[in-house]
């Protein structure tokens, strides 16, 4: 909204021409989001607890997780919110892109805040039934995996992979269903790594942090060729909603952190999951976010793996899954677990970033 009320005021006034810089705009867009979630959060917290919104906690999980019972939850409608305002004041809203992120945000965001309300009003861990959630999931997936496919876009079943610089396959009308799975799981792993107090919010942090980070590198067509990487037209912009995530993330981690205030419920962790996949969709980095997220992808393979074992040999692999959880029962304090896996989360930001230049 700026950009195209402000930014042809130039004229009159000189200023007013930072607003064509993403840098400037993503700096902003970050900070509204950021005071969005910190000055309106105790209000929102209050008013989840006048309403009892709270969470119910799983029996047969960590005994010292009891006591978070009847803690506010549902906290992802705060970043949903804030995501949308940023959006709208700081963005080109002209860039189909943006628009196509904030209906993946929504869409993905409606299907956990379904899930969440019956949490509540149950008072029970269940929601919603397991192949309703899956249905839906697959169903907005399938949506966004066919917007990309038929946006006319050469490059967009191409398939890169870390270390190479060109597309090592053309997949096709088969990039279709390998787009949906790739959200489908990204946002069910972010789902499964939301255990403890700011996990999730932590390691979010850092994926933002690095998509945003390559967003500028793709939408520029001289640093894109420097580094043989696909230049995404347009791309550039999605600096701006990754900072304003940035932002986000870390205003609600003031609340989120140990002990948690609030947390951020299947609104936030399903819809922030779902709009990672999007993006790296967008960028080509449909293989890169397995390693940006590589703590999210050790979560889901962890509940895999205990799945498959016991199903197969009646023995479980882990003390118990998702893999947080088994270090909690090992003895780690939930503290701990949390920022060594946010170090964890950090290493891997890195060692993606470095594939750039090893190709």
């Amino acid at each position: 909204m700026f950009l195209e009320f402000l930014y042809p005021l130039v004229r009159y006034f000189k200023p007013f021409n930072v607003f064509q810089y993403l840098t400037f705009r993503g700096a902003y867009a970050a900070l509204t989001t950021l005071l969005f979630c910190y000055l309106l959060g105790p209000r929102i917290i209050e008013a989840l607890r006048k309403l009892k919104v709270g969470q119910a906690i799983r029996n047969d999980g960590p005994q010292s997780h009891l006591k978070k019972g009847g803690t506010p939850t549902m906290g992802g409608v705060m970043i949903l919110l804030s995501l949308v305002l940023a959006a709208l004041l700081w963005q080109d809203v002209e860039n189909a892109m943006i628009w196509l992120c904030l209906g993946s945000l929504l869409a993905f965001g409606a299907i956990g805040y379904a899930d969440d309300y019956l949490k509540v009003t149950k008072k029970n861990s269940d929601g919603l039934p397991g192949w309703v959630k899956f249905s839906a999931q697959l169903g907005v997936a399938l949506a966004i995996a066919l917007i990309l496919y038929f946006s006319g876009r050469e490059e967009i079943t191409y398939l890169y992979i870390p270390f190479f610089k060109n597309p090592v396959l053309d997949l096709g009308p088969l990039w279709i269903p390998f787009a949906v799975l790739l959200m489908v799981g990204e946002s069910n792993a972010v789902n499964l790594a939301d255990g403890l107090d700011g996990l999730a919010t932590g390691l979010l942090l850092s994926v933002f942090a690095t998509l945003g980070i390559l967003s500028y590198l793709s939408g520029r067509a001289d640093f894109s060729a420097y580094l043989g990487i696909p230049y995404i037209e347009g791309a550039g912009e999605l600096t701006v909603f990754c900072l304003a995530a940035v932002g986000a993330c870390v205003g609600f981690l003031w609340f989120n952190t140990h002990p948690a205030e609030i947390f951020m419920g299947d609104v936030g962790s399903l819809s922030l999951g779902g709009i990672i996949a999007t993006i790296s969709l967008i960028l080509k980095k449909e293989a890169l976010i397995l390693i940006i997220g590589g703590v999210f992808v050790l979560e889901a393979a962890s509940v895999i793996l205990q799945v498959l074992s016991y199903k197969l040999w009646k023995r479980r692999i882990f003390k118990m899954a998702p893999l947080h959880h088994h270090f909690e029962l090992s003895g780690w304090m939930e503290t701990k677990v949390v920022v060594r896996f946010w170090i964890l989360g950090g290493l891997f930001a890195i060692i993606a970033l470095s594939t750039l230049k090893i190709q």
